[in-house]
């Protein structure tokens, strides 16, 4: 301090401009304080009226939305709707499919008649076909409204629907093999024709089912079909453009020795066809077919041919030399941890085949089976088998088999007549399904052979392994049965279309939709045991709330 004095006194001057000096250098950090302080401020009032203009905007949203903008309207489906024709015939063909593009699904179907419904006011002539002709309609699910209708032959040999790219890239629709040799094309969503051809069948053909979608093989962008004709102990093979339904090449033959089926297996990039009969086994790949019928070779990866299976069809009858098996009744594909297994019932046993080394995986006893396996879930996530195998005159077995094992998982005996409608199976929300099931239950011990066995509809579902739901008690001749859910993951119903067959005097047809809870609400259980767990109204109510779930 002293020293600074000192200096103070010596040079005044100097001490002068020090002290100015500090003066200014304050003055200018209170003006870049006030500086930064103003502009804070001025951030502060824009970040709030940010805020405020966000929270206008929103409440400007939610209240278009909620009360100006309105919200898509979900379709109300009735619970139960009929559809009725007079003075008609019903052929077996039911597919269920989303027609109309409103996310429920749709029904349709085929019967011959004079006129359509009244709905649209077509006739035979409309299309240039005699009367009465054969109509194919689609009709709404969620109240039977019918959609479209339209004259397609004279008579329907098979209907085949939901193919994609039939006439079209965007383009589902139903391709219906009619009488005289013709092949229909019919837009799912209008029912307008795509394309007709003319065909040459032959004479007293039967058409093998279902007809069959493979890759493209004329180059035109869309998919293309391959149709098989029995005739004697010949097959025909007709490849047809999907595109305008035109012939790709001629028409292949293949020979066998008697009546004959077929299934198509995906085996990774390969496609093969098995033809059964009676007594034999014959393996095609789509590579041998194409061949035939073209007489070229191409190469597409679809083409391409399975080494394994190429070592075990001999390759002039094209048997498959390791499976022999007599009176062969079904072949059914089955979900296997890496590709289709093959299910191949005769009329002793069943026994399931890898499609990848064509071991046999399991065998089981099983004698004369009358109806088309069907997959369901009786365990959470575990695929079964539901066979029906005949024990006697009217009297039928229903069997649930695990299909990794081959172990039976339950069974159940019943009354059945002998043109009795198949089981089906509903997915639901627990990973296992629910099995609708026809036949007659009576208590063992109690059966009655003297009169013809009723034709009833029972529920069943493994969360109550003793009991049956009866469901309904139909007197009616039944031409097809479907069971679904109409919506995704929800409204579980079955459909009946009911009437004189195509080979029958004209009568009344009539088509339903029932939704499964109505009846399950109205149901009669029946115990299978003499224990009853719970009361019968209890495991109604439970069933009833029973939820559903769509497998991808």
């Amino acid at each position: 301090m002293d020293n600074k004095d000192s200096e103070a006194e010596i040079h005044p001057l100097k001490a002068e401009d020090v002290k100015a000096q500090e003066n200014h250098e304050n003055f200018v950090e209170r003006r870049i304080v006030s500086k930064q302080s103003s502009q804070l401020s001025r951030l502060s009032r824009w970040r709030t009226a940010a805020f405020f203009i966000s929270l206008f905007l929103c409440l400007i949203i939610v209240f278009a939305f909620s009360f100006i903008i309105p919200c898509p309207e979900r379709p109300v489906s009735e619970r139960t709707w009929f559809r009725n024709y007079d003075n008609a015939v019903a052929y077996r063909f039911l597919a269920i499919e989303d027609a109309n593009e409103d996310k429920v699904q749709d029904v349709v179907f085929a019967f011959k008649a004079s006129n359509g419904s009244s709905s649209f006011n077509t006739t035979c002539s409309d299309e240039g076909l005699p009367s009465p002709c054969a109509f194919v309609a689609a009709v709404s699910g969620t109240n039977g409204r019918v959609l479209w209708e339209r004259p397609a032959a004279e008579e329907v040999e098979w209907m085949e629907c939901g193919i994609k790219q039939l006439g079209a890239a965007e383009a589902q629709g139903c391709l219906v093999v009619g009488k005289p040799l013709s092949l229909t094309a019919v837009d799912l969503r209008t029912g307008e024709v795509r394309w007709r051809q003319s065909s040459d069948f032959g004479a007293n053909y039967t058409v093998l089912t279902p007809l069959s979608v493979i890759p493209d093989v004329d180059s035109d962008g869309l998919q293309d079909l391959i149709i098989f004709i029995a005739t004697a102990d010949k097959i025909k093979t007709f490849i047809h453009s999907g595109k305008n339904g035109k012939q790709i090449g001629s028409t292949g033959s293949l020979n066998v020795d008697g009546k004959a089926r077929y299934i198509r297996l995906n085996l990774d990039s390969s496609y093969y066809f098995l033809f059964y009969t009676e007594n034999s086994l014959y393996a095609y790949s789509l590579k041998d077919l194409y061949s035939a019928a073209t007489g070229m070779e191409i190469k597409l990866p679809s083409l391409e041919q399975d080494p394994q299976w190429e070592k075990n069809i001999d390759r002039t009858t094209h048997h498959l030399s390791f499976l022999s098996f007599g009176d062969i009744r079904y072949l059914a594909k089955i979900p296997g941890r890496s590709r289709e297994n093959i299910l191949v019932v005769n009329s002793e046993m069943a026994m399931l085949i890898n499609a990848q080394n064509l071991q046999t995986l399991w065998t089981l006893n099983v004698s004369r089976v009358v109806s088309e396996p069907l997959l369901g879930y009786y365990k959470p996530d575990v695929l079964g088998i539901v066979l029906e195998s005949e024990i006697g005159p009217n009297r039928k077995k229903v069997m649930i088999v695990e299909s990794g094992s081959g172990a039976v998982q339950w069974d159940l005996k019943l009354n059945s007549r002998a043109e009795s409608p198949g089981p089906a199976t509903l997915s639901t929300a627990d990973h296992r399904s629910a099995f609708l099931i026809w036949g007659e239950y009576q208590v063992p011990g109690n059966e009655t052979r003297s009169r013809a066995p009723l034709q009833k509809l029972y529920l069943f579902h493994p969360s109550y392994t003793n009991v049956l739901l009866e469901l309904r008690n139909s007197t009616d001749q039944i031409i097809a049965f479907n069971a679904t859910l109409f919506e995704r993951s929800r409204h579980a119903c079955y459909v009946l279309l009911r009437g004189p067959q195509s080979s029958e005097e004209p009568g009344s047809v009539s088509l339903m939709k029932r939704k499964l809870k109505e009846d399950v609400s109205e149901s009669r259980v029946i115990w299978l045991s003499q224990v009853a767990v719970d009361s019968e109204q209890y495991v109604r109510d439970r069933l009833y709330r029973m939820r559903f779930h769509s497998r991808v």
